[in-house]
């Protein structure tokens, strides 16, 4: 089966346009603009290989808990992709097997008629090459990567392509395939604006994700900078003494990850040690990780065949249009023994009625 899209089609900031807000004029021509949630989703059997040739009968699907009517669209889209691969100083080891990947990408992932750009991203942003079917020149592009500087701006770049998908036709897929480590090195974005982009933009993210222990112990040791802040000054747990063995042990941030909502709620950026998955989980994508050529291949090969395995269910939200905030999405398959696999929900402004 292939089909799909991803998130939205419409932006992720709905209006509805009211009739009483026009002059009551028989010549009068009220548009209206309504929600098309789109979820593309992957139904597994019990051995955990993908379920095709079901139809709109064998689904339910509930928007905030509420059965929704929708329809099921197995449509052949082309598919364009973004992919974007970090390349700051820790990849040097890294980016030779990145490279190798050009043409896997366009017979697994892309297929024949869609079209490939590539991105890569230290403190700089850089398209290496806009959207070609050329796949020699996909693989020039790779080529000309190199190692860069000590940031990695994972956030920006993943907004920057974005916005290039956003710019393509509106009947093709968008996929955004970003090879980098898990964590943001120096974004000036925030991961909540980036999301929201996503889903205006009907962006579906996958992560191919690089080994952060493997690349700093492969990586060239980067003279070091005098830290402006002495030791004694750092914060402390209560009870703690300040000395250099405790501001080692407790320098790090950690590793929890906030709940997608409160990501919309805060008025400013809260810090997220991951977000490569939320990318992934909240655009209805998924991670892998690779250490060896093969492991990376196989990544690829998986992506692929996901995205020709997808379901695109859409349905028009109806009595849940007007609740503004998060909204949840769950789909099931009436049959037992399946297991279904979407975005987990969007954000929706609240509208004004």
């Amino acid at each position: 089966m292939t089909s799909c899209m991803s998130v939205l089609q419409k932006p992720a900031v709905f209006v509805l346009l009211a009739a009483l807000a026009f002059p009551q004029d028989p010549q009068t021509v009220i548009r209206v603009d309504t929600q098309v949630v789109v979820a593309p989703t992957v139904v597994l059997d019990k051995q955990g290989n993908f379920v095709n040739g079901l139809a709109a009968q064998d689904f339910v699907v509930y928007d905030n808990d509420k059965p929704q009517e929708f329809k099921v669209d197995v449509a052949f889209q082309p598919i364009d992709v973004v992919l974007v691969v970090q390349a700051d100083g820790v990849t040097d080891q890294v980016l030779p097997k990145i490279k190798k990947i050009a043409p896997l990408i366009e017979n697994l992932v892309v297929g024949e008629q869609g079209q490939i750009a590539v991105m890569a991203f230290d403190h700089r942003i850089r398209v290496m090459q806009d959207f070609t079917s050329d796949v020699t020149k996909v693989t020039k592009a790779l080529e000309a990567i190199n190692p860069g500087s000590s940031s990695a701006r994972q956030i920006d770049a993943v907004m920057d392509a974005t916005r290039m998908l956003g710019r393509r036709p509106k009947d093709r897929r968008r996929v955004l395939l970003l090879v980098s480590e898990t964590r943001d090195k120096g974004s000036e974005g925030r991961l909540k604006d980036t999301l929201l982009e996503a889903e205006v933009r009907n962006v579906l993210i996958y992560t191919v994700n690089m080994s952060r222990f493997l690349n700093t112990l492969t990586a060239k040791t980067p003279v070091p900078r005098p830290d402006p802040i002495p030791a004694s000054a750092r914060h402390m747990p209560a009870g703690g003494t300040a000395t250099p063995t405790t501001v080692a042990q407790y320098g790090g941030t950690g590793n929890v990850l906030p709940a997608f909502v409160e990501i919309f709620r805060q008025a400013k950026a809260i810090f997220v040690s991951n977000p490569a998955e939320v990318f992934t989980k909240y655009t209805g994508g998924r991670e892998f990780g690779f250490v060896t050529q093969r492991a990376l291949e196989e990544a690829i090969s998986k992506i692929g065949e996901e995205l020709h395995s997808h379901y695109l269910i859409s349905y028009n939200p109806g009595s849940t249009k007007l609740e503004g905030g998060w909204h949840s999405i769950r789909i099931e398959v009436r049959k037992a023994g399946y297991e279904v696999r979407t975005r987990p929900g969007y954000w929706m402004a609240a509208v004004n009625q």
